[in-house]
């Protein structure tokens, strides 16, 4: 107790050169300045990814398994023994993929057509995200129904009720050497949707799976979409999934993978801000060694006391070691408190709003994980300790009779 004591004396002490009181003045609120950034920046990225996650974790199935032409139709029936067996899954359904083009009014663009089962009772997928007509098809109905993006729409000149030319890119090669025109089709337009995501609402229009067949004169499912009652469990299924049909001809894919690049430049943005905003506080650190270091060559003179009196070389190197780790842990508290008192307010005060017009949102996204405040408050509270260490030790090398021989 006497090494802590002599230590928050120290830190509290008036200098002989008053510039070591404001060194470790600014270098506890530089601590807390960085502490508090890392907090705010990583609860944000935490917000966006939250808001990313949800977006298409409601769009995509959880799991997705993809077969190709050479897919036999006993594997396919083993796969569906396989998932009816597995309590976590909560529907299954067979899908019909390929592209082909779109032609409008006035314009046309290719996108992937989609197959989907009509099933009233999705509450997943384009129905989440629908914001004019229908997401389920009518079977009863002469004309082939298709479901297309507001984006597309414009891009095309159509809107709901309107007709589109769907043009199968699958025979299209052996059209052209035949001279002979590809596989087309009439669709009206019974819904339209919007994800505010670009690549999605470019990408996908959705239809009836016996319209898709019709069109891409295709023979067997492109695939089943796998709903599960947690995310989290998709990582499990697919090695399972692997495990069992090792020699099978198709792929499995999680909704994280499916947009893996999209998730990795996020991972990428993330690392890039924690190392960025670390280097605030291992600045403010250096400050705490300068401060230190000039600490103990002011206070010489008392070290040579304090081992007249018995203490150890090993509790003089102590009480500076506590010197440096209090500033740095009240830096990290400090910057702890200012971090989630910014995130409060935003939270509740709105204090960073968004224009809903250009954005999806209306407020800047905070998320707070405890993860990430003990790790800010480690790495904070680690490099206070190895900058405290050299100055600590330092003092060490002081010679106890020069320290006092004029006292």
């Amino acid at each position: 107790m006497i090494k802590l004591f002599i230590a928050i004396r120290y830190l509290k002490a008036k200098h002989k050169i008053s510039f070591i009181s404001i060194i470790s003045l600014l270098s506890t609120l530089g601590v807390a300045i960085g502490v508090a950034a890392l907090v705010i920046i990583l609860s944000v990225f935490n917000g966006f990814g939250n808001l990313v996650n949800e977006s298409l974790i409601n769009f995509d199935p959880h799991v997705q398994i993809m077969f190709n032409d050479s897919t036999e139709s006993a594997q396919i029936e083993n796969v569906n023994k396989l998932l009816d067996d597995r309590e976590e899954i909560v529907s299954t359904e067979q899908f019909l993929q390929s592209k082909c083009l779109l032609k409008g009014k006035r314009g046309y663009d290719v996108v992937e057509l989609k197959g989907i089962e009509n099933n009233r009772e999705r509450n997943w997928g384009v129905i989440n995200k629908l914001i004019a007509g229908r997401s389920h098809f009518d079977e009863n109905s002469p004309e082939k129904e298709i479901i297309i993006s507001f984006p597309l729409a414009l891009k095309l000149s159509v809107r709901l009720g309107d007709s589109l030319t769907a043009i199968s890119f699958s025979e299209l090669g052996e059209s052209l050497t035949n001279f002979v025109l590809p596989r087309n089709e009439q669709f009206r337009i019974v819904g339209i949707y919007e994800t505010n995501n670009k690549e999605l609402d470019y990408r996908f229009a959705f239809t009836n799976i016996e319209s898709a067949k019709d069109l891409l004169a295709a023979k067997q499912i492109s695939g089943i979409e796998i709903r599960l009652t947690d995310p989290n469990f998709a990582a499990e299924l697919k090695d399972e999934l692997q495990q069992s049909f090792r020699e099978a001809n198709f792929k499995v894919y999680t909704w994280f993978d499916l947009h893996k690049d999209l998730f990795d430049v996020m991972l990428i943005e993330r690392w890039a801000a924690y190392i960025l905003l670390t280097l605030i506080i291992t600045v403010a650190v250096f400050n705490i060694l300068s401060s230190l270091t000039m600490t103990v060559l002011e206070k010489q003179k008392d070290i040579g006391i304090l081992r007249s009196l018995g203490l150890t070389k090993n509790d003089i190197k102590n009480i500076f070691m506590f010197e440096g780790m209090i500033a740095g842990v009240l830096g990290t508290m400090l910057g702890l408190s200012l971090g989630l008192l910014v995130c409060y307010l935003q939270l509740e005060f709105n204090i960073y709003p968004l224009d809903p017009t250009k954005y999806i949102i209306d407020s800047l996204p905070v998320v707070v994980n405890l993860s990430d405040l003990i790790i800010i408050a480690f790495t904070a509270i680690t490099l206070t300790f190895f900058a405290a260490y050299y100055p600590a030790k330092k003092s060490l090398s002081i010679n106890l009779i020069e320290a006092i021989k004029w006292e």
